[in-house]
């Protein structure tokens, strides 16, 4: 069994004497991994619903400290030398694809491929309207980003035209450690989820259950005991 330690990222004011020593701690447990999560911002009220509580709502405040994932992981990479580093998760159509491909491939060629990259659609509307990103068609901004960011890693000349992106004639190195670019978990619970993951090759798919992890809380029902065939058409 491999277990992870969740929200490395989101410590109290005191992360920049705490972050190192709690993540060296983790790793001399035999933790395989930390993983930190994404919001640019909390906005003080909001409209969207939070789909992993039934109370529609994230549970952490505007004032959470949600020190930047990939910054954070760069800081621990640093200091560790066996530890994972997880995004749980990046919220990739509301990034700048490029930038993005060029981060996480940095990251995972000087972390010597302990990156394992989760990825998500989100669900905070308010967030992408502040990121000046459309909330609205997320799902497919995020299939064509998580494409246009593997030709990217690929080494070869980039081609990749779309409604989205209009790439043409260049190489970004460095390339991530493996080849196949660093391991990819698709976050979410959804048919759409499911379809990603089957789609996109060296890709898993990370459900939440946050009711059955945390008992004390009301979490989104999320057992869905129906064929994997019958979920992926929803």
């Amino acid at each position: 069994m491999k277990i992870g330690l969740f929200g490395i990222n989101m410590l109290p004011d005191g992360a920049p004497d705490s972050l190192l020593p709690l993540a060296r701690k983790a790793e001399d447990m035999g933790f395989e991994s930390v993983w930190t999560g994404e919001h640019v911002m909390i906005p003080l009220d909001y409209t969207s619903t939070y789909p992993f509580n039934r109370s529609g709502r994230i549970g952490v405040a505007p004032e959470t400290p949600f020190i930047d994932p990939l910054i954070a992981l760069s800081h621990i990479a640093a200091h560790t030398t066996t530890l994972g580093l997880g995004t749980g998760i990046q919220l990739l159509p509301q990034s700048n694809a490029l930038l993005f491909a060029k981060q996480v491939a940095s990251l995972d060629h000087l972390a010597k491929g302990r990156l394992l990259l989760g990825l998500g659609v989100g669900w905070l509307a308010e967030e992408f309207q502040a990121m000046g990103v459309p909330f609205a068609g997320r799902g497919k901004r995020f299939d064509d980003y998580l494409a246009a960011i593997k030709k990217v890693w690929s080494g070869e000349v980039v081609e990749h035209k779309s409604d989205y992106l209009h790439w043409s004639g260049f190489k970004s190195y460095p390339l991530p450690h493996a080849p196949s670019g660093p391991p990819i978990i698709i976050g979410g619970h959804s048919g759409a989820a499911l379809r990603r993951t089957v789609a996109f090759p060296h890709s898993i798919l990370r459900e939440y259950h946050e009711h059955l992890l945390r008992p004390d809380r009301s979490g989104y029902p999320l057992s869905d005991k129906k064929p994997l065939n019958q979920r992926m058409g929803e």
